[in-house]
């Protein structure tokens, strides 16, 4: 497998890396704020609790398309 696969971005985002060489886990939420465990249960609770309290903004409206002058 040469091929690159494309991280992914966004609000909804979370990662968990492993510490090379150890049993610890480290939980990366979409802000940037991390928590380390060596318990998977305890740093998914922790994940997916965390978004509570952030300041989310509203959704924004969709996007439009945008057309080339070769399509329209």
């Amino acid at each position: 497998m040469s091929e690159r696969v494309a991280m992914l971005h966004g609000d909804n985002v979370v990662r968990i890396h492993w510490k090379l060489g150890t049993d610890v886990l480290v939980g990366v939420c979409h802000c940037g704020a991390e928590h380390e465990s060596e318990d998977p249960v305890e740093l998914w609770d922790w994940l997916l609790a965390h978004p509570d309290g952030h300041d989310r903004p509203e959704p924004s409206a969709p996007r439009e398309p945008v057309l080339s002058a070769a399509q329209g």
